[in-house]
């Protein structure tokens, strides 16, 4: 009997809709693994279709295309190592999740997902039916079961595995970045290993797929849940593990183990991996951006040219005659400090001409938030045109604060393509530009050392549309305003529970009454990255029209 197997783990980053770019890369793969003597590759989740597909899954020549391109990859690598990778499968009328083993030139097994999330970002109940529990599938010296993501969440899919059998869990993954997951996510691995008293291998997706980071971290553990091997998070990586047949069972070899970052720094990386991917994914090679010397579109700068380089950035300064001097250095200071083209293109004489082309129907009416938001129009407008004339996507620069509260104008600073900052909190931004002063990793593709001036953190907040104004003349402070949302909006806590924690009950109802009513601007914001489990787009789902208010 065959007393070793070795199982080549592929962290890859699919492209939803890709298939023949998908299948290239797990062709190659494969070819490294066969060069190395591999006995099996182990793909993510639905690897063939890129994750998460949402309902294009559902379509009949999607998800057909993608397990005929399965079955061609198994006569593709039919002299080698058996293959196991994930995509739909379509059988009498019903559509499912499945892992697909590939070998000796056919497709010799599936598994079928069981658990489906519908939580969150996931919708799985609406696109696929939930398949049987399933038994273990032979892959020669060993049977190995495969529970798929959600299923090794919960003790029943890999309990009914090992107890047909199996010797070994390879569990393929979609499994998307929130802060504080990995923890979270290994607590449950190690509790599936110790009830089974069998090794796991965990293989994760990695990139960035419209508002979401897979942050890949897949590992190895033995018996008891001893870690073997731990792959980088945000970075593709393939490793060669050999398992060995021992008295007491299966046992991994000990190969590399990646120390993990903390928070600070897994939030910034999926900021920068998002942006890039999210280009790199929709076609695009160059960003352009409205540059105001204030601390939002600093760091959306910066994380741009890590993301992209400096090459491929465009910052854009628009002053008008409310735009102090201060905010005129500080752009131009992080624009050369970044090493990114820099435009200055004011916008008084637009505004004027505006203001004069309206004065006849807003006779006798005082000047108001209209005005105000006519300034950052024009520089919606202008920046936009920009980005159809040189091809760059726009980004908007908004934090989750001002997505909170409708402290945003539509159609002028919300106007973009992407915004990775969109759910970071304002007292994380600042903290986050504090974090990136300090710290430079070889990811970054922008330079190290102070890049963000300290005169922009440490100003007041300002969106300088009238004269002397401050962020705190319309919002509680930050501190205050991301407490109340951090209750109102990540714990879906009650009025009554923010005044029991300390806050003004006026203020927090104030609060709630700006967080209901601009839902409208929220539903037609841009994607921006998930860094929370309460995001603003599939996390969080509010109706439009909301007369409901918390009286409590």
């Amino acid at each position: 009997m065959t007393d070793r197997f070795r199982i080549t783990i592929a962290q890859l980053n699919p492209t939803v809709g890709d298939i023949e770019g998908n299948a290239g890369k797990a062709q190659s793969v494969w070819q490294q693994a066969k060069a190395v003597g591999s006995d099996m590759v182990a793909l993510p989740e639905m690897f063939i279709a890129g994750y998460s597909t949402q309902d294009l899954v559902m379509k009949p020549a999607f998800h057909a295309a993608c397990r005929a391109r399965i079955e061609q990859l198994a006569v593709d690598c039919a002299d080698g190592p058996m293959l196991a990778i994930g995509g739909p499968l379509a059988e009498d009328g019903r559509l499912y999740n499945a892992y697909y083993i590939l070998k000796g030139g056919k497709v010799v097994s599936w598994q079928l997902k069981h658990f489906l999330p519908n939580y969150n970002v996931f919708d799985e109940v609406r696109q696929f039916n939930r398949g049987a529990i399933q038994g273990p599938y032979d892959v020669g010296p060993l049977r190995i079961g495969s529970p798929i993501c959600e299923d090794a969440w919960f003790p029943d899919v890999a309990e009914a595995m090992c107890e047909s059998g199996a010797e070994l869990l390879v569990v393929p993954n979609g499994s998307p970045y929130y802060r504080g997951k990995f923890d979270r996510r290994m607590n449950a691995m190690v509790a599936r290993v110790i009830e089974n008293d069998v090794p796991m291998v965990y293989v994760n997706t990695v990139g960035g797929q419209d508002d979401q980071a897979f942050d890949g971290g897949s590992f190895v553990l033995n018996r008891g849940g001893r870690l073997a091997v731990q792959l980088p998070l945000f970075d593709e990586a393939v490793a060669h593990v050999d398992f060995t047949r021992t008295e007491a069972g299966w046992e991994a070899s000990e190969g590399p183990k990646v120390n993990y970052p903390n928070d600070w720094e897994q939030d910034y990386h999926a900021m920068v991996l998002t942006l890039r991917d999210y280009l790199r994914k929709t076609g695009f090679h160059k960003v352009v951006l409205g540059l105001s010397g204030g601390i939002d579109s600093a760091l959306v700068a910066t994380v741009a040219v890590d993301a992209l380089g400096a090459d491929r950035v465009h910052c854009v300064m628009l002053p008008s005659e409310y735009t102090s001097q201060g905010s005129l250095d500080d752009a131009k200071d992080i624009a050369v400090r970044l090493g990114v083209r820099y435009d200055f293109v004011p916008i008084t004489a637009t505004r004027d001409a505006v203001t004069e082309t309206l004065a006849p129907l807003f006779e006798g009416r005082a000047a108001d938030l209209t005005e105000e938001n006519v300034q950052s129009r024009i520089r919606g407008l202008l920046l936009m045109a920009m980005s159809n004339k040189f091809g760059e996507m726009l980004l908007t620069t908004g934090n989750k604060s001002e997505m909170a509260v409708g402290y945003c104008t539509i159609y002028g600073d919300m106007n973009g393509g992407y915004n990775p900052i969109k759910d970071l909190y304002k007292t994380r931004v600042f903290e986050t530009c504090r974090w990136r002063n300090q710290n430079h990793r070889d990811w970054m593709q922008g330079p190290g050392g102070e890049v963000i001036p300290t005169a922009i953190i440490d100003k007041p907040p300002s969106a300088e549309l009238r004269p002397d104004q401050k962020d705190e003349d319309s919002l509680p402070p930050y501190e205050i305003l991301d407490g109340i949302l951090e209750m109102l909006v990540e714990k879906d806590a009650s009025v009554a529970d923010c005044v029991e924690a300390g806050y003004e009950r006026d203020t927090a109802k104030r609060v709630e009454h700006l967080l209901y009513i601009s839902e409208y601007k929220r539903f037609q914001s841009a994607p921006g990255t998930r860094l929370t489990k309460k995001a603003f787009w599939l996390d969080r789902r509010y109706p439009i029209a909301n007369r409901w208010r918390d009286n409590g």
